[in-house]
């Protein structure tokens, strides 16, 4: 056999093999090599950028021709009864994240003896909560192609929502001319959003490659400090990821007649996309992929509750807020009412919304929800220093926030397909 065949027969493997087995082996090789290297794997970091670019690329114009069909597949009448549920979805299951967050924490209790009250060098963050007003009038672009080209998430669905909603009701109009030139933009855009599912799939063969790369130096900067002082919280929060994901997602899916374990078969891809790419947004493409292909959820559906859930729905950092609240007031020696701990729930289930847009959303909210109970961060405080711990291992609390944050994406947006009769049940038998 020459060394083309050979070549060749190596690339036919590893095209034909099971996509998610790759991404798997991908992530455990990046695990082990990340550990055993340490920081100098960071030279392998182009791999995962290029795995984190080459999503990104898609991720603005697949949001903008996916809300657009979606809109506009839906009759005006039912977009806003499925609007109105998904919504609902989001806020009530963000809520209930934070208390199973602020019920880790009080049953693990980290951060409980570090005192740190005498720490005064330990650098702190300037924060300028935005009001939730600028943010409502931040989501309307005064140039769609501007928000478009800057990659503005809310004011790109904002314009996506309004016009799919616009080509809705003229293709329903009863004019056979603006019938047919709806008809005509709703073909053009469902087109683009064709081509675009294609590019996911294409994108997805580099996935193992570039999974290995994000993991490997994740646990090369990261991975150690796990199993320090800072192992409890990130415990604690992997303990109330696992209860929303396994826990409250579970009921919610048993109690409406869906099979538990089909749901994560078909939604493990983009589980695990998410846990490596720490992005909701970046792993959209594939979200959308799975809930379509493997759970029987209609597009025009999908294409409206995903891209809006990858921006609002964060019980995933919900969790996270409601652990690392606690884990800053027990390191500083703080004790919190009940009463500030419903504000927690409270604050942080508005955020949700109110910080969306904002890069590092996390530890913004974070910021958020510490002023609510009235903790300020000032430079050499112990809350800075707190703080400054919990920033150390946010990479690797990040993976688990995302992968929640996206699996609460999907079953909303199954749940919803299903309450509106559009869920295909014969890939739940």
């Amino acid at each position: 056999m020459s060394k083309g065949q050979k070549s060749s027969g190596i690339f036919r493997w590893y095209f034909q093999s099971n996509l998610l087995l790759r991404i798997l082996l991908g992530l455990l090789f990046g695990a082990v090599l990340g550990l055993l290297v340490g920081p100098r794997v960071a030279v392998i970091q182009p791999l995962g950028s290029l795995l984190v670019n080459l999503l990104k690329m898609i991720v603005m114009p697949l949001i903008l021709t996916s809300l657009v069909v979606g809109a506009a597949s839906i009759q005006p009448r039912e977009l806003g009864k499925i609007g109105l549920r998904i919504f609902l979805f989001y806020m009530i299951t963000s809520a209930l994240a934070v208390g199973v967050g602020l019920a880790m924490a009080n049953l693990f209790k980290p951060g409980a003896g570090l005192e740190l009250a005498a720490v005064a060098d330990a650098a702190g963050k300037e924060f300028q909560q935005p009001r939730f007003v600028d943010t409502l009038l931040n989501m309307i672009p005064k140039n769609p192609f501007g928000a478009l080209s800057g990659g503005a998430v809310l004011p790109t669905i904002f314009f996506a929502l309004v016009f799919g909603i616009g080509v809705s009701v003229v293709r329903s109009s009863q004019e056979e001319r603006l019938a047919k030139a709806g008809e005509a933009v709703f073909t053009v855009f469902e087109g683009c959003a064709e081509v675009m599912y294609i590019l996911v799939r294409g994108i997805l063969q580099y996935a193992p490659i570039g999974v290995f790369a994000l993991i490997a130096v994740v646990f090369g900067k990261q991975g150690s400090k796990a199993f320090g002082s800072l192992g409890l919280v990130t415990l604690t929060a992997y303990a109330g990821f696992a209860i929303q994901i396994a826990g409250i997602y579970g009921i919610i899916l048993i109690l409406n007649k869906l099979r538990y374990g089909r749901f994560f078969k078909g939604a493990r891809e983009a589980m695990i996309t998410a846990f490596v790419t720490r992005s909701s947004s970046g792993t959209l493409p594939v979200t959308m992929r799975n809930v379509t292909e493997n759970l029987g959820v209609p597009r025009k559906v999908a294409s409206f509750t995903l891209p809006l859930g990858a921006t609002i729905n964060m019980d995933g950092t919900a969790i996270y807020m409601g652990v690392c609240a606690l884990f800053i007031t027990n390191a500083v020696g703080m004790d919190l009412t009940l009463a500030q701990q419903f504000t927690i729930i409270l604050t942080a289930v508005l955020a949700s919304i109110g910080s969306a847009g904002i890069p590092g959303a996390g530890a913004i909210m974070l910021l958020m929800v510490l002023n609510s109970i009235g903790i300020t961060i000032e430079a050499g405080s112990s809350v800075a220093a707190a703080y400054a711990m919990i920033l150390g291992i946010d990479a690797l609390l990040d993976m688990g926030r995302t992968i929640t944050n996206v699996t609460g994406d999907m079953v909303g947006t199954v749940l919803v397909s299903q309450k509106e009769g559009e869920l295909n049940r014969s890939l739940w038998d």
